[in-house]
């Protein structure tokens, strides 16, 4: 995890090597550093998870003791190992790996083996170890386990993946899934927060509390609070199996260490020795614990045992104090190894809660990135593991009561096997959970949300394929909160998440993304040696008494454990001494720690103390430490405490102690593409962050070896002319995303209103955002034809239907055309002979591009299962929708003969016409300095470099592309005089005409535009059924029939609501108005069939009284649902 050399070598500035050197498409030796990194921060936590993550696992998960028989069995794992994934037993092969492409292509899922050594012993005496398989779990693309990992691009290429395949997802059926990063508390740091509905939890119970998030080494989480009473007493309160448990603090203190209540009630008064309130406070609460009878330590966990036993599900022959000892570990300060750091902790949040309830400290915003971390994918794939490995045992003890009784031959290793093999195995609540993202545990995991974990990484282009992978979500249950203070940006933020990169609309604020430069710590270091560090510095240790008052004195903090304290006037020196022992790597300081002393103001501030933080999943950036010269990582909290400066000219010498890497690191990765984005309004720099994620591009260039669902492909891409360094940095160029056009802004012809634009016809002609759209459909003949196993792809032999369209195999040959109607492939039944032919079902002509045979996994599906890839062809058409690289969306509107076209002295035509309304309102000056720096590059043969912050007032980009223009002669301003296309004539007014980078978007007419005359009806009601891809209507609604109302005109109106839906003609009984009763009379066995029948009312008995009319269907389907319900409707037929 080398942080230092990364951001060094960077490109000075972008340059056209790719289109002027030969050597563009060959592979190189290694992969491109820089586009690796975007998914580290995955790859990393999840390699953390499956190593050291998972033997902490299995240590820490407890072992299940339970009774058989009068036979007490005790299960444990010793061992777990997650092997990479190779091809189920029974398989014959040449290669026993499985690579993510054949999983990709064959829609399974890529895991690995999962298998763990489990322990038994039979009342207390180990029989011995059992080597048992608990299924199957996926396994991260590009992590360790990974059977491509290390590989170079030339290899990766053999193995049909990307040359710069990035890994970071995993593969479920064939779709590739992101586990999202979602926003944490700060683990193992209390919290002061005031919320008004805990006065809600029961009497006496007031707003003010300490949280804290606790996090054990292995990952498994705990929510604990502290209530402050309006008695002043407090109440400890924490979550177990989802259920909220309440304990006054006194119980928890003398529970935890065998003091006496003098010593209890000094280490609770330290810092506060002269505020007499605080002290009858903690008195009160040691004689609540004094009154139930509690002198000892061990009366007071045989009290808290006996209450609590019912909810622990622990074995009979527990004692109280066991299970009071089993509460204490699982569900107090989990974070802690031993009782004694839990008092002291315990102690210190009881001060911090008094300071706070009392105004003499500041809450702290929950919603501020300061108090915040990262739940990353290998942290929930560890926590999910752990709980279905404790489960598994579960499901084997259910096993043991069921079955136990019907073995023979005692506990003998081939039956613990049996037994063990009954297990519910970890296949399936994975694949789950990565297939929904939805977590289904008993425990909760100690997180607020259990659905939308996982997202697919579309690859609809780069941009949007690598966003996904910084993406940070604040999480689900925020979107329904109606305040806007969750979503509001704070400048506490800054260089860690993106200011511009985050929707607008429903998510926003709350779906934020990584800077280019943040990092997510990922690996952990012991920290054992820290404390002595620390006591050298001059730390007093926790249980000593330091030269002065506590009052005078800070409190440290090592990752949650109160380490000891610190005189006032020593802590200065010992941040700056343990500084610079992590710049320069000295005294096992790990890099990412973070050092943050909160200084004590004389006013209500934060909580006053030295805060050292060494734990994984922490957001961390690189500054330059001016001191010492060198990269430094920082993190969200010590930012508060740090002056950072961006510019040179901003460093005040004494104040300043760290700058920036370079102006622009506030910015996200796709931040970073927008060129000139200094000079654009802020929500057009949004807006365009958001389209840059739907444009049409080049996404891969493995088009034959994919079987995506949908792939857009710009068959002529171009290098941009002008863009930011950073383009280059993560070689964009291998996935183009655009063409230069020549845009004139120009008002022609009215066509241009609204952010219409015209594009030139033979421009269109010559290839201008010509495109297509891959579509792949599996096609597999078992869920097709069910219970019959002959079924295979091919055709009979003349078969008229197929008319030569298909091959002999029965699938269409690759390059044919097809369309509505065509033979699309044919099954037979070998067994009966009979083929059956499925027919190309879209509207929209198309070219088979390529056919993939699959198998299924065990590899016994003969021919059953076909992908077949087609192509559909999407040139420009009018309605579509383009894009510049500064949020300027607009559709095209006219296809404009070029000959019609205004043109320049030179005879030449513009690409596209931009209207000039765009810009006044919109403000996108990026857009017209991009127009000149193109057509200066274009002239000069350079590519400009169009990274924000690089001109200013004093250096202005217009008079440095105007010059550059001058020299190529051409006007200084970017204008020139052009000629109009239909007269000949001089255009007066000079127009503004440069070189543009366009972009089109994945919106087209062609998958909007919904259209029906006569279609499906619902079987209910009779009327249109909606929705495009089954030939719907379109809803004429309430809103749309008050304007036909408005207009008067009522014959339309019956025309659409009557006429066109659901018209029917019924026969209706004058005398008595029924609808229902009019029924056509039973013709004996004698007449004929010709014989006109006479409709009869049977409640009547007449005929002559039976009327026809005309209602809606809906209609009659009411009156007979009434009638169920017993009520009557009459009609007055007049």
């Amino acid at each position: 995890m080398d942080f230092c050399e990364k951001w060094k070598d960077l490109p000075k500035s972008p340059s056209l090597k790719n289109l002027t050197q030969e050597r563009f498409g060959v592979l190189k030796e290694s992969q491109h550093a820089a586009v690796q990194d975007l998914t580290r921060v995955h790859i990393e936590s999840f390699d953390q998870a499956v190593t050291d993550g998972l033997s902490r696992v299995v240590q820490a998960i407890p072992p299940l003791e339970f009774t058989v028989k009068n036979d007490k069995i005790s299960l444990s794992f010793v061992e777990a190992m997650i092997h990479n994934p190779v091809v189920t037993k029974g398989n014959i092969c040449r290669e026993m790996k499985v690579f993510p492409a054949e999983c990709r292509g064959r829609r399974c899922t890529y895991k690995g083996k999962i298998v763990a050594d489990v322990t038994w012993s039979i009342n207390g005496v180990p029989k011995g170890t059992i080597k048992q398989s608990l299924g199957h779990v996926p396994i991260m693309v590009k992590s360790k386990l990974c059977n491509i990992y290390g590989m170079s691009p030339k290899e990766l290429v053999e193995h049909h993946e990307e040359a710069e395949e990035m890994g970071g997802y995993f593969i479920v059926n064939g779709i590739e899934k992101v586990i999202r990063m979602l926003i944490m508390p700060r683990r193992n740091y209390p919290i002061a927060m005031s919320r008004p509905k805990w006065k809600s939890r029961g009497q006496g119970y007031t707003q003010y509390g300490i949280s804290m998030h606790c996090v054990k080494e292995e990952h498994t989480a705990i929510n604990m609070n502290l209530h402050y009473l309006e008695n002043g007493t407090v109440m400890l309160n924490f979550i177990y199996q989802k259920e909220l448990f309440f304990l006054p603090l006194g119980f928890a203190l003398k529970a935890l260490v065998d003091f006496t209540d003098f010593q209890i009630y000094q280490e609770l008064i330290k810092g506060r020795e002269d505020n007499s309130f605080y002290k009858s406070c903690v008195a009160e609460m040691l004689r609540i614990v004094m009154e139930e009878g509690c002198t000892t330590r061990c009366k007071v966990l045989n009290y808290l045992g006996e209450r609590f036993r019912v909810k622990l599900n622990l074995p009979e022959w527990y004692t109280s104090e066991q299970c009071a000892h089993f509460l204490l570990d699982e569900c107090l300060c989990i974070h802690l190894k031993s009782d004694v750091e839990k008092f002291y902790l315990l102690c210190l949040m009881t001060r911090k809660l008094f300071t706070f309830a009392k105004q003499e400290c500041m809450e702290e915003n929950p919603d501020s990135i300061m108090c915040q971390e990262v739940l990353t994918p290998g942290r929930l794939y560890l926590m999910f593991l752990k709980e279905k490995m404790t489960s598994w045992l579960v499901s084997v003890k259910l096993a043991f009561n069921k079955r136990a009784s019907r073995l023979n031959g005692g506990w003998t290793p081939e039956n613990m096997m049996k037994l063990f093999n009954l297990g519910t195995d970890v296949t399936r609540s994975f694949e789950y959970l990565l297939a929904t993202g939805n977590v289904t545990s008993k425990t909760g995991l100690g997180m607020l949300q259990n659905t939308g974990l996982c997202v697919v990484a579309d690859k609809l282009n780069f941009i949007r394929y690598l966003s996904h992978f910084r993406c940070i979500h604040r999480g689900a249950a925020f979107a329904k909160m109606r305040t806007t203070s969750v979503r509001k940006l704070l400048p506490e933020s800054w260089g860690f998440l993106c200011p511009v990169h985050t929707p607008d609309g429903e998510p926003c604020g709350l779906m934020n993304h990584m800077t280019a430069i943040c990092e997510i710590v990922a690996p952990t270091l012991p920290t054992t040696s820290l404390p002595a560090l620390l006591c050298s510095l001059g730390v007093v240790p926790v249980d000593a008494s330091p030269g002065q008052n506590f009052a005078d004195c800070y409190p440290v903090i090592l990752d949650g454990t109160v380490v000891g304290w610190l005189e006032s006037e020593l802590a200065p020196a010992v941040v700056e001494s343990l500084r610079t022992f992590k710049v320069l790597r000295e005294r096992k300081i790990p890099p990412w720690t973070e050092i943050v002393l909160v200084p004590k103001t004389g006013k209500a501030s934060l909580y006053p103390g030295l805060f050292l933080f060494t734990t994984p999943c922490r957001l961390v950036r690189p500054v330059r430490n001016l001191a010492l010269g060198k990269e430094e990582l920082i993190g969200t909290f010590e930012q508060l405490y740090i002056n950072v400066g961006i510019l040179e000219d901003e460093i005040e010498p004494g104040v300043t102690t760290h700058q920036e890497l370079f102006p622009h690191s506030m910015l996200s990765v796709v931040a970073n593409f927008i060129p000139y984005s200094d000079h654009n309004q802020s929500p057009r720099n949004m807006y365009q962050c958001q389209m840059g994620k739907q444009t049409m591009g080049f996404p891969l260039h493995s088009f034959m070896d994919r079987s995506d669902n949908k792939l857009y492909r710009l068959q002529t891409p171009q290098s941009p002319m002008v863009r930011p360094y950073m383009y280059d940095h993560y070689n964009l160029d291998n996935y183009p995303s655009g063409t230069n056009a020549i845009v004139a802004v120009i008002s022609y012809t009215g066509y241009d209103m609204e952010d219409a634009m015209i594009v030139n016809k033979s421009s269109w002609e010559r290839g201008f955002a010509h495109g297509s759209i891959y579509k792949t459909e599996l096609v597999d003949l078992t869920q097709k034809v069910t219970g019959d196993d002959g079924v295979v792809f091919g055709t009979t032999p003349d078969d008229p239907k197929v008319n030569g369209k298909l091959d002999a195999d029965g699938l269409p040959y690759i390059g044919s055309t097809l369309k509505y109607g065509d033979p699309f492939y044919c099954s037979i039944n070998v067994n009966t002979g009979d083929s059956h032919i499925h027919y190309y079902k879209s509207q929209e002509t198309c070219v088979v591009d390529n056919i993939k045979i699959c198998s299924n996994d065990h590899g016994t599906g003969h021919f059953k299962r076909v992908c077949i890839t087609v192509r559909i062809p999407r040139n420009p058409t009018i309605g579509d929708k383009f894009a510049s690289r500064h949020g300027q969306k607009g559709i095209l509107s006219r296809l404009w003969p070029t000959e019609d076209m205004p043109f320049t002295e030179s005879g030449m035509t513009p690409d596209i016409l931009f209207n000039p309304h765009g810009f006044p309102s919109r403000m996108t000056i990026g857009m017209l300095i991009e127009s000149m720096a193109g057509k200066s590059g274009a002239l000069h043969g350079l590519s400009h470099d169009a990274t924000p912050f690089t001109f200013s007032e004093q250096n202005s980009a217009l008079e440095y592309f105007g010059e550059m223009l001058r020299a190529g002669g051409y006007n200084y301003y970017g204008t020139e005089r052009l000629y109009s296309g239909l007269s000949g004539l001089e255009l007066e007014a000079d127009i503004f005409i440069g070189v543009v980078y366009y972009q089109r978007l994945r919106h087209m007419v062609s998958d909007k535009f919904q259209v029906r005359t006569t279609g499906a009806r619902d079987k209910v009601t009779n009327q249109p059924v909606g929705g495009r891809n089954i030939q719907g209507g379109i809803r004429f609604g309430e809103m749309e029939r008050d304007a036909l109302l408005a207009h008067g005109s009522s014959f339309l109106l019956h025309d659409r609501l009557f006429n066109c839906s659901d018209r029917s003609v019924a026969q209706v009984c004058m005398d008595c108005g029924s609808l229902l009763s009019p029924l056509l009379e039973k013709p004996p066995p004698s007449w004929s069939s010709m014989r006109h029948r006479k409709t009869v009312c049977t409640l009547c008995g007449k005929s002559d009284s039976i009327d026809s009319v005309s209602v809606p269907y809906v209609f009659r389907y009411f009156v007979a649902e009434l009638a169920a319900m017993n009520i009557k409707v009459k009609l007055d037929v007049k």
